[in-house]
């Protein structure tokens, strides 16, 4: 009896090491996809901040385009507050649709920035306004690289949290609800256009 004891114990001592070792795993996942978000808010941030310098610059040259300039900062300003949401649980799906939302209306309303831009070509030849959109672009880029590192964490979460047998384990440890990608319009995906 002493034998089947023994067994026993060492069965249920490595039933809870690998317990531990699913739950250790789906805690590391969620933090490398949670980090990962946190790159996204980084250069969103970064963008957010620029975009006020670039209407700033562009106000002397645009006195008539008042509208535009205001709907570009209420557009980043909705989106700034839609990645606060975001940031501060990035596994909550509707807080995600929400910052897509925000981001396109911001995209849209930089696409009729540079429109307006377009027709001003002393704004065009300006240093600040070429260094700006220039900046601009370059964060457009970053912000695409951490979306698609974010996108890769969440799947690699979903994954191993949807796979045998963690998919059992996984509400009773903490984990029920998926991680959303951050999906944007092909429109946000692609850089702005600044040409000048």
């Amino acid at each position: 009896m002493d034998i089947a004891l023994l067994i026993i114990l060492v069965i249920v001592i490595l039933l809870a090491f690998y317990l531990v070792r699913i739950y250790n795993q789906l805690v590391s996942l969620r933090n490398r996809y949670k980090n990962a978000f946190a790159q996204i808010d980084v250069q969103l941030k970064r963008r957010y901040d620029l975009i006020p310098n670039l209407v700033e610059t562009a106000r002397g040259y645009l006195k008539h385009e008042r509208e535009t300039l205001e709907s570009v900062i209420a557009a980043r300003n909705a989106a700034s507050n839609s990645l606060a949401q975001a940031a501060a649980d990035p596994s909550n799906a509707d807080a995600m649709k929400s910052l897509v939302s925000n981001e396109g209306a911001l995209a849209g309303a930089l696409g009729k920035l540079n429109v307006v831009m377009e027709a001003y070509p002393d704004l065009k030849a300006n240093q600040n306004m070429m260094q700006l959109s220039e900046e601009l672009i370059s964060t457009e880029n970053k912000v695409g690289f951490a979306r698609q590192a974010f996108n890769d964490q969440v799947m690699t979460y979903n994954t191993y949290k949807q796979s045998f047998p963690q998919v059992i384990l996984a509400a009773s440890f903490g984990h029920s609800q998926d991680a959303t990608l951050l999906e944007f319009d092909e429109e946000i995906q692609a850089a702005p256009s600044v040409s000048f």
